[in-house]
């Protein structure tokens, strides 16, 4: 199951364990549960400082494929009900690591906040091992629960608890529970968690405030391929730089192949939002992850507001915030989001196995995710708004020649209907003589492209009609000393290849900007 590579690898992470940590192994018989052993002895046998136990003294353990970590005989508050391997391996290694006192990889704001929570939090995230977000949510929940013990979480195998699954009618992932109740579900980030958890108790953003960092050249503002590439330019100038961002890669890491990425000749997104913060990590980077900017106030220095509550003061500012999933807008899409209503093929689509599904969405996303939902359905019915497809004449090929794909062009939908709170059938219309149909199917999966992440800076920068924000050809705004990049603005063809290009041409902006600062300053210096 663990290859003599990955052993190996592992071997060379565990030397620096500063802590024992034991895995505790519930008792009792389970199918699965040899297996599980298995796969923990593996990875105990490349270090003296771990160790397997079987045991029923914790409580919570839920199943006798369940486990706890223990670090030198304490409890973490961490827990595996399955198999943590697919995606989830990392999470487990990372788990490990982190209980043997390897650092946390958080903004210290981050982890005063988390640390000065004082109710009891019982997290638990059900999760798919097909699912490439699920672990961000488990790993930064994992980090929560060693930073303080008054927080404990459980990473949950949907697959190997279809009857929690059906008793709580759970239909996407990743989906987290708070103390048995509905925490988050659908698209679901680490940011997202620390909204929530703001949003539960304001007054956790008192303890976020960390020391104010001195004030910067540059603040970013978004971590995908045009926030890094500004980050890594604007470094490389010998500039002060803070980057704040809900996660690194952005929508990128919803991406699963990407085979136009010019010298990589195929990559996933996953892939790439790794290798862009290895790139930006060889760099002096002050990188707040997991939080949102509330707003940007403007000013000769500029102050960025943090979801946080803490406070950024800088020279200037790239905002590279990206873009997020549209919405249709139709009855039934938010009320039935995790029941039926979806947004990513490769986390949802195991929910549907032999199930009939609908994509909304022509272009290259929705024929992509069209054919990623072909090999997991019964069937799949894309619906296009438009007469013709806009995705590419190779994608398009590859649907029409699946049985199990059925498109309908020149098609609107009306509403998505449900029965008992799941999602039954969806109503369209033919827009051409306007005949109505109502089409029984399980799931419905939103492909009709993306919206600019530009809502905190309205009133702060001019956008279009479709809140792109309005850049030149050097990437300035309408407000002096303010630059954007990337999806989040009018620049045409929203490519990764182009946003890399705009978030360099913003940097290179940016400095030439401050150059004009410093000239200004020299200036009034030798009139004084």
């Amino acid at each position: 199951m663990i290859t003599n590579e990955i052993l190996t690898a592992l071997k060379g992470y565990t030397e620096q364990m500063k802590k024992n940590v034991t895995f505790v192994v519930q008792t009792g018989e389970h199918t699965k549960r040899n297996e599980l052993l298995k796969f923990l002895n593996d990875i105990s046998n490349v270090s003296d400082k771990l160790d397997v136990k079987e045991s029923d003294h914790i409580a919570d353990l839920r199943s006798p494929i369940s486990f706890a970590l223990e670090a030198d005989g304490v409890d973490t508050g961490i827990r595996f009900s399955g198999i943590p391997g697919g995606h989830e391996f990392n999470s487990l290694i990372l788990a490990m690591l982190q209980a043997s006192g390897t650092e946390l990889k958080l903004d210290d704001g981050l982890k005063a906040m988390v640390a000065a929570i004082e109710e009891k939090l019982h997290f638990e995230v059900f999760i798919s091992l097909s699912c490439h977000n699920c672990p961000e949510v488990v790993q930064a929940l994992n980090q929560f629960a060693l930073l303080n013990p008054n927080i404990s979480t459980e990473m949950i195998d949907g697959g190997l608890f279809q009857d929690i699954i059906k008793d709580r009618e759970i239909q996407g992932v990743p989906s987290v529970y708070l103390n048995s109740n509905v925490f988050a579900n659908g698209k679901v980030d680490a940011s997202v968690l620390v909204e929530k958890l703001l949003e539960r108790n304001p007054n956790l953003a008192n303890a976020a405030v960390s020391e104010e960092l001195p004030l910067q050249d540059v603040t970013i503002v978004g971590g995908g391929p045009a926030g890094v590439s500004a980050a890594i330019y604007s470094a490389r100038k010998g500039l002060a730089v803070t980057m704040i961002a809900d996660r690194i890669g952005g929508q990128v890491k919803d991406t699963m192949d990407i085979e136009n990425l010019i010298s990589v000749i195929k990559t996933t997104g996953p892939e790439l939002s790794g290798a862009l913060l290895a790139h930006m990590n060889q760099y002096d980077v002050t990188l707040k992850e997991h939080l949102k900017v509330d707003r940007i106030e403007q000013g000769s220095v500029k102050k960025v507001i943090l979801s946080s509550g803490e406070v950024i003061k800088t020279k200037t500012v790239i905002i590279a915030t990206g873009a997020k999933w549209r919405e249709l807008g139709v009855p039934g899409e938010k009320e039935y989001i995790g029941n039926g209503v979806a947004y990513c093929p490769h986390c949802d689509g195991p929910f549907y196995k032999g199930k009939d599904v609908a994509v909304i969405g022509g272009g290259n996303s929705g024929i992509e995710a069209a054919l990623d939902l072909a090999g997991i359905v019964k069937s799949v019915t894309v619906f296009e708004f438009m007469p013709e497809l806009k995705a590419d004449k190779v994608l398009v090929d590859k649907a029409e020649s699946k049985d199990n794909i059925t498109i309908h062009k020149n098609v609107a939908t009306k509403e998505i209907k449900a029965t008992n709170g799941k999602v039954s059938s969806i109503e369209f219309e033919e827009r051409d003589g306007g005949k109505v149909h109502d089409l029984p199917l399980d799931g419905v999966f939103v492909q009709i492209g993306l919206v600019p992440n530009s809502q905190f800076v309205e009133g702060v920068v001019e956008r279009n009609r479709f809140g792109e924000i309005i850049i030149d050809e050097k990437c300035q705004t309408s407000a002096d000393g303010i630059y954007a990049c990337g999806d989040v603005t009018t620049v045409p063809y929203k490519q990764i290849i182009i946003s890399m290009g705009e978030g360099s041409k913003a940097s290179l902006s940016a400095f030439e900007y401050l150059l004009t600062l410093e000239d200004d300053e020299d200036n009034q210096e030798l009139v004084a």
